[in-house]
């Protein structure tokens, strides 16, 4: 009997011990498997600010955006957050813009801590570097995206008409390298848009 004791209480052990126990093998989801750009990225050491608590894919509550949609969509929060204004704009200048048979298609436009914390994690992965994806991604405490203050539109038949005419609804191209990224400048309407910056890391506002 006490042999048989011995025995079990070394098999019960093990079993909780072993690796393949659902602790173990519980797995947080990657960056391919939400669906937004490529990367991942470790905060810097003693780094705070939004962090992403998501157990699972991002979605369109964080402001990831299906196909297709346009600055005109109702249930979408990456439109529907953006700022008032600012929507509006997009909007006049749509109506004005389908004339031409262009229409203005969203690719990004407001997004959640989580949503643009992976996008920059993904950045990280994608360019090599910090300094390399801060070119291109903010962090979450700096976006404009976060604030919905800023829009990416495509396509690039869209964003060829807004370089024309977007200074006429307060609509600016901020970053030269980034054709897409659209911010509201209602001083533009009678002065036209300000000098872009280069790209991000030249913007005050991302230096916080």
């Amino acid at each position: 009997m006490f042999v048989i004791v011995v025995i079990s209480a070394v098999l019960g052990y093990q079993s909780r011990s072993s690796p393949h126990s659902s602790a173990a093998s519980h797995s947080f989801p990657t960056a391919s498997s939400s669906k937004v750009p490529r990367n991942v990225q470790r905060d810097a050491p003693g780094k705070k600010g939004p962090r992403s608590e998501h157990r699972g894919p991002l979605g369109e509550a964080d402001g990831v955006v299906p196909e297709g949609v346009t600055v005109f969509a109702e249930a979408i929060p990456a439109v529907t957050n953006l700022d008032t204004d600012l929507l509006k704009a997009l909007r006049q200048a749509a109506l004005d813009a389908a004339n031409d048979n262009i229409k203005f298609y969203v690719n990004s436009g407001w997004r959640s801590p989580a949503y643009q914390n992976q996008l920059l994690r993904e950045a990280v992965s994608k360019y090599g570097s910090e300094q390399e994806a801060a070119r291109w991604v903010s962090t979450a405490e700096t976006s404009l995206h976060v604030k919905g203050e800023a829009v990416d539109i495509g396509h690039s038949d869209a964003t060829a008409w807004l370089s024309t005419h977007g200074a006429e609804y307060g609509l600016c191209q901020i970053y030269r390298n980034e054709s897409w990224h659209y911010e509201l400048r209602r001083e533009a309407i009678d002065h036209g848009c300000p000098r872009m910056y280069a790209d991000p890391t030249q913007d005050p506002r991302m230096r916080k």
